[in-house]
């Protein structure tokens, strides 16, 4: 099984080889939404433009949440482990992550969270802004560096990031609780990904080799392999496999690797290390 978890994301991609090299991509980004079953999302009018890149790009058919609530998926995003389960958890992560891989090896990275009042702000929550959907707001990386703090940003910052040709080479987006469809319907949820995400997936950056992965960081009310069944999509206009369906199960730390190993980072952390063979960047 964990061979398969390995492969599965790589199937994905027009330029994987038969030794599962994985392209190596310019931006990746993921966008994370919330607590929606993979068949309230899949097929659902509710969610036109998101099934509309479902349908053309990647879809993966049985990616599955790791628990419940919703904080130890975005650690699982972001560090591969299971840190907390407890949503009001307010310590510092000291663990293998995201950060740290990423300034290793010498690549630049942003969180972008929407209603983040300030450059660098932590906590308390406010407004529609949730610290436990901004996992790399934890990490001590961030948490013990100014530098790296301004790292974390209003979402107001992309759309002039996009324009400016300055986006990093890895971002992790924070939609808002009404934007994300938690507070809010989805067809809030959807509106929010064409207005914001359709401008990147359209720019001639983007096209030349990015990768945008739009995942629900857990279910509404199905406990399968932890934290149920919940959509998952790839879109890279360069590198995608035209309306290509992946029926492997895998989950949150999965996406992880595949961050990272596009980024051509092929030291991983927590529990996606024992999933990757060491796999070659195209």
């Amino acid at each position: 099984m964990k061979k398969n978890l390995s492969i599965s994301l790589l199937a994905i991609f027009s330029c994987v080889s038969a030794f599962g090299q994985l392209p190596l991509f310019n931006h990746v980004f993921v966008v994370v939404e919330e607590n929606h079953n993979y068949a309230s999302v899949i097929a659902n009018k509710s969610m036109p433009y998101l099934n509309s890149l479902a349908w053309k790009c990647g879809l993966a058919t049985q990616y599955y949440a790791n628990t419940h609530p919703s904080i130890e998926n975005y650690f699982e995003l972001t560090t591969g482990q299971t840190i907390t389960n407890n949503d009001s958890y307010n310590k510092t992560v000291t663990a293998d992550n995201v950060v740290r891989h990423l300034l290793t090896a010498g690549k630049t990275w942003k969180a972008y969270e929407e209603r983040l009042p300030t450059v660098g702000y932590i906590s308390p929550d406010t407004g529609k802004c949730a610290r436990r959907h901004c996992p790399l707001s934890y990490v001590s990386d961030v948490i013990n560096s100014f530098t790296q703090k301004m790292n974390l940003v209003p979402f107001t910052r992309f759309k002039a990031d996009l324009a400016n040709n300055a986006l990093p080479a890895y971002s992790f987006i924070t939609p808002n609780l009404c934007s994300d469809a938690h507070d809010c319907s989805l067809t809030t949820g959807d509106n929010w990904l064409k207005a914001n995400i359709d401008p990147l997936i359209q720019s001639s950056t983007f096209k030349s080799g990015g990768l945008v992965v739009i995942v629900f960081d857990e279910s509404q009310n199905d406990n399968s392999h932890g934290g149920g069944g919940i959509a998952w999509v790839a879109i890279s206009p360069k590198y995608s496999k035209l309306g290509y369906r992946s029926a492997h199960l895998y989950q949150h730390q999965n996406t992880l690797r595949l961050m990272l190993e596009g980024l051509g980072i092929n030291h991983l952390s927590g529990e996606c290390q024992e999933r990757v063979q060491h796999v070659g960047v195209f």
